[in-house]
């Protein structure tokens, strides 16, 4: 018989919370995690893959644990972006439904500081935020974290930069006698330096399958591609996929609003998200995904953190990462809560040895997908082709009288003529421009 979260102390209250979400089991992180935070009073460094279940796993004991009639601030939850945070407050907000008398605050970077003043002068006992957003307002004086007993770090991993300069500021502003709950899908030395500095010595370490359940689900395949064939394969992958959500990882700002355009010119359903666009317009972007108003987000690595939606079916990494816990962060957003994803990388000739490196350091195995032949591109362009004449608006400009005489020329067409008549002119349009394109430019001879 499987354990439930009654099983692992949580409240009543709570776990009709989560019914409500259609959640009835824990995951292994939160198996683990749940009664060390309940029951314990060591700091936590619990390590486990991105999409296992870790807000649960230590939202669920922390909102058990607030005094609801102490009215200071008693838990502050850092996250290295502000789509995190906000992905945090709501689900802390959804688990606490039966909890009302639970105050949380997101106070995250991106909008204005006023209204979140005006917040924290109400009683709040969860404090959800980004490290430059805190610090501005302890700076300012709008809040006191003196009598905090719980700091949690979520996604450290992603967090260190952030905190670099940070850390120092926040931590001088918590009591000495506090419970650091520091969680990360990876582990290297700067966040083995950060438990060092700045957690007690008696730490409980935690480690939920960590040998595959960050993989599990996910089917890893890459493709080698010509650099100018790039986004013709992408395209013609994405359009293997109709009605399917997905995410296209790139490395800079600027790669990101290059292929976003090259979707949008193309009928894609796609938007953009990278740090340097407003908050609002990000929330847009992120809201319209989220409910499935656009089926593809082109994001930058640290923009995807806090894309917590389940029925992600792909991703690709349109370029491949720096780093292997950058792949593991951005994998983990497919195959989440037990589903199944793939992960693509597009690749060109001389980043495939770079393949066997990430199947060594992660433990995982990719295949080759192979790439869409020359027929099967021309193909794929001509419904991109078909697609922006579907969704072109009509010309109101066009008389009556012309359209009457071309309606004459194709009058004794059935539909399936006129439309293979429409499919070769626009092969044979394309097919010479590509004569064109390709043939040798002729030199100019010199004047003598």
């Amino acid at each position: 018989m499987s354990i439930t979260f009654s099983d692992l102390g949580v409240a009543a209250s709570l776990v009709k919370g989560l019914e409500e979400l259609d959640i009835k089991n824990p995951t292994s992180i939160q198996e683990k995690v749940l009664p060390v935070i309940l029951n314990q009073h060591d700091d936590v460094v619990a390590l486990a893959k991105t999409g296992t279940g870790k807000t649960a796993a230590f939202g669920l004991p922390l909102l058990q644990l607030v005094n609801v009639k102490d009215t200071d601030i008693q838990v502050v939850i850092l996250a290295p972006t502000r789509e995190l945070g906000h992905q945090i407050f709501r689900n802390l907000s959804d688990f606490a439904a039966y909890t009302p008398d639970v105050s949380i605050a997101a106070i995250c970077g991106g909008i204005p500081i006023k209204p979140q003043i005006e917040r924290l002068k109400e009683d709040t006992h969860i404090v959800v935020a980004t490290p430059g957003r805190l610090i501005d307002l302890l700076q300012r004086g709008a809040l006191s974290i003196k009598n905090t007993s719980y700091l949690v770090l979520d996604e450290a991993d992603e967090m260190v930069t952030a905190l670099k300069d940070g850390l120092d500021t926040i931590v001088a502003a918590l009591p000495k006698k506090r419970r650091t709950l520091l969680f990360t899908a990876t582990m290297p030395g700067t966040i083995k330096q950060l438990v060092q500095n700045y957690m007690s010595k008696h730490v409980v370490h935690i480690e939920a399958d960590m040998e595959t359940v960050g993989h599990q689900g996910i089917d890893h395949q890459y493709v080698v591609v010509q650099p100018i064939e790039k986004l013709e394969v992408l395209m013609h992958f994405l359009n293997t996929r109709p009605g399917e959500r997905g995410i296209i990882f790139c490395k800079t700002k600027a790669a990101v609003n290059k292929l976003a355009k090259n979707l949008a010119i193309n009928k894609f359903s796609s938007g953009a998200l990278h740090g340097s666009l407003t908050q609002g317009i990000r929330d847009r972007i992120m809201g319209q995904f989220r409910e499935g108003h656009i089926n593809i987000l082109v994001a930058t690595d640290l923009a995807a953190r806090g894309i917590d939606v389940k029925e992600i079916a792909y991703v690709v990494q349109y370029h491949l990462p720096d780093t292997y816990d950058a792949y593991v962060h951005r994998s983990g957003r497919t195959a989440r809560a037990g589903a199944k994803g793939l992960s693509l990388s597009v690749i060109q000739e001389e980043e495939v040895p770079d393949i066997p490196d990430l199947e060594q350091e992660l433990g995982i195995s990719f295949s080759e997908m192979v790439k869409a032949d020359a027929v099967a591109i021309e193909e794929n362009n001509a419904v991109l082709w078909a697609r922006k004449i579907f969704k072109t608006k009509p010309n109101t400009y066009f008389s009556e009288e012309g359209k009457t005489r071309i309606k004459t020329i194709f009058h004794h067409l059935t539909k399936d003529e006129l439309i293979e008549k429409i499919i070769a002119d626009h092969l044979n349009q394309t097919s010479r421009s590509n004569i064109v394109s390709e043939a040798p430019r002729r030199k100019k001879k010199k004047k003598k």
